[in-house]
């Protein structure tokens, strides 16, 4: 296994004695790429990682063909987190606040209060879908524990962590009755697992690699590991896409908007800092139908 591929991957677990499952998750370039296209305070950049390591673990999760998001919005000094991550593995994120009122020790509740986290799936086939829950937890961790709860009705467990240098996260999982028929003893059994994933703490999270956690948690359980999954960073912006916006105000408007910006529109991606621009010439061409090559340089 490359180095790369321990420092940004998904791993899958299983409970052969239990029906349970899990997986870790851990991000390291993927998450310095997100960090390093905004100056974030540190607590920024721990709720960052943490929704990175969450999307990661839920993209696999639920079998998504097409793109996962996650927004966590509120009122207070952290109006917005958000997390795409497709299908292919490819993740992104950003995040707006504002650095005045953001203590070093703010907590979640400080950060967004009255805060509510989205999650939606936008598959390529079929029906887009949303959940909603508010984020009344502790912890992010506790928040996506609670979304399960109510909305997939599927006993489930998250743990979260990020520190600026690397974002983890572990789940569990009930599964339905097929090892263990009897409903105490499963019950039983899935109150043993998240007691012993408890013990597990942040610094070893953050420390400990997947097999070390998960002897140190569970060495008297027969556990199944399946291979990992890469991860990377990954921008879905273009200057075609950049375009398409463009098209849609219609041509006048389009050459209007130029004037009114001195010669020429600069398109920024939030996400990467990428930065389009298009002038007058360049609106011709995208309305004529010849496409977004143009005599206009793409600032990166």
């Amino acid at each position: 296994m490359s180095d790369l591929l321990k420092k940004d991957a998904t791993q899958r677990f299983m409970f052969d004695t239990s029906d349970a499952r899990g997986e870790l998750a851990s991000l390291e370039h993927s998450y310095a790429d997100v960090l390093a296209k905004h100056a974030y305070p540190q607590p920024v950049q721990q709720l960052l990682g943490e929704l990175m390591a969450a999307a990661a673990l839920l993209v696999g999760n639920q079998k998504i063909d097409g793109l996962l998001s996650l927004q966590a919005r509120s009122e207070g000094p952290v109006p917005l987190l958000m997390i795409e991550c497709t299908s292919e593995r490819e993740i992104r994120g950003l995040a707006r606040y504002d650095a005045e009122q953001i203590a070093p020790d703010a907590t979640l509740a400080d950060l967004l209060p009255n805060g509510v986290l989205a999650i939606t799936i936008d598959p390529r086939v079929g029906k887009r879908y949303q959940g909603i829950v508010d984020l009344n937890g502790e912890t992010l961790a506790d928040c996506f524990t609670n979304y399960f709860v109510m909305s997939e009705q599927v006993p489930t467990r998250f743990w979260l962590a990020a520190n600026g240098q690397r974002a983890r996260g572990m789940f569990l999982q009930q599964l339905p009755a097929d090892v263990i028929d009897d409903e105490d003893e499963r019950t039983e059994s899935w109150d043993r697992l998240l007691m012993l994933g408890d013990t597990l703490k942040t610094e070893e999270l953050l420390g400990l690699d997947n097999e070390t956690i998960l002897h140190r948690l569970y060495h008297e359980e027969t556990v199944r590991v399946f291979d990992p999954e890469a991860l990377e960073f990954k921008c879905s912006c273009s200057r075609e896409r950049s375009g398409n916006a463009l098209t849609s105000l219609g041509h006048e408007d389009a050459l209007n908007l130029v004037a009114e910006h001195g010669g020429h529109i600069e398109i920024d991606c939030q996400f990467c800092n990428a930065r389009y621009l298009f002038d007058a010439a360049d609106v011709d061409q995208l309305f004529s139908g010849a496409g977004v090559e143009s005599p206009s340089t793409t600032h990166h």
